[in-house]
């Protein structure tokens, strides 16, 4: 089962959000981390499997309007936990985010992934998914002030 997540419930998705970004430290410093971004926009849609109360895979993502792509529906962060992998949670996810990319009226789909060896079962995922390579991602640190 797919949903979304209210922010009351964004401790049901923690240990899945945890696997792909462990530098949050803990359910309180994810929860704190997501409920800042929720005020941006940032939304959490969760999967599960029968008699678990623990999402096993979710996925943040956000709704926005750019002038280089329209409004789009923009994926932050897609994570399954590594004993759930290869069951076919992160593709529903995939799936019900299309979906809802069509229900709000979004023109693209779009989702970064870095680039590091490990990351390969999940550009397969992306590629099968209907997703392609279609720019470079820049990025460089701000010094402090």
């Amino acid at each position: 089962m797919i949903r979304e997540l209210s922010p009351a419930e964004t401790g049901l998705a923690a240990e899945a959000m945890l696997a792909l970004r462990p530098h949050l430290g803990d359910v309180a410093g994810l929860t704190r981390a997501i409920d800042a971004q929720r005020d941006d926009g940032y939304r959490l849609a969760a999967a599960f499997e029968p008699d678990r109360e623990q999402a096993v895979a979710a996925a943040g993502f956000r709704v926005a309007r750019c002038l280089a792509w329209g409004r789009f529906l923009y994926v932050d962060d897609l994570s399954t936990l590594p004993a759930a992998r290869g069951r076919g949670h992160a593709g529903g996810l995939l799936d019900w985010l299309a979906a809802e990319a069509v229900r709000t009226g979004c023109e693209q789909f779009h989702l970064d992934s870095g680039v590091a060896p490990d990351r390969a079962a999940a550009h397969r995922l992306y590629f099968n998914h209907g997703l392609r390579i279609a720019a470079y991602h820049f990025a460089a640190p701000v010094p402090p002030a």
